[in-house]
């Protein structure tokens, strides 16, 4: 068994702040020269998660509206009274889809779908460098 390590990095603005990592996580695979294995990808940190979608404009902002509605930001929650940082709805939104993703690799590719793209969210009310650990074991 043969493990690579990558990172990605991206500056991420206050607010739900969406990016499609798809290229960089099919870079890492090509660095690692892995012709079958699986793609692990972590986030670390409580506010931030990973996801697949269609990475269009349009779902882009039902992504954001979706979690505005069902996580409002200005809702009373007990990590506010708890450290008073502003970000309780960010640690539920983040709960919600996970720290992590599991991608199969088959003849040196991804295995997603036609429109299907991977997707680092930072709910964070700060801007910060969120980091994006990509293990490849073949």
């Amino acid at each position: 068994m043969t493990v690579h390590t990558d990172t990605i990095e991206r500056q991420a603005n206050p607010g739900t702040d969406i990016f499609d990592i798809t290229d960089d996580v099919r870079d890492a695979v090509a660095r690692a020269g892995v012709d079958a294995g699986v793609a692990t990808l972590f986030v670390p940190g409580s506010t931030g998660a990973l996801t697949t979608v269609e990475y269009e404009p349009g779902l882009v902002h039902d992504v954001t509206a979706f979690f505005d509605r069902i996580i409002p930001v200005d809702m009373d929650y007990g990590h506010e009274r708890m450290w008073h940082d502003g970000n309780g709805h960010s640690h539920v939104r983040a709960s919600l889809l996970g720290p992590s993703l599991s991608i199969p690799i088959i003849d040196g590719a991804l295995t997603l779908g036609t429109w299907q793209q991977i997707i680092l969210i930072d709910f964070d009310n700060k801007s910060r460098t969120r980091k994006t650990i990509v293990q490849i074991v073949s």
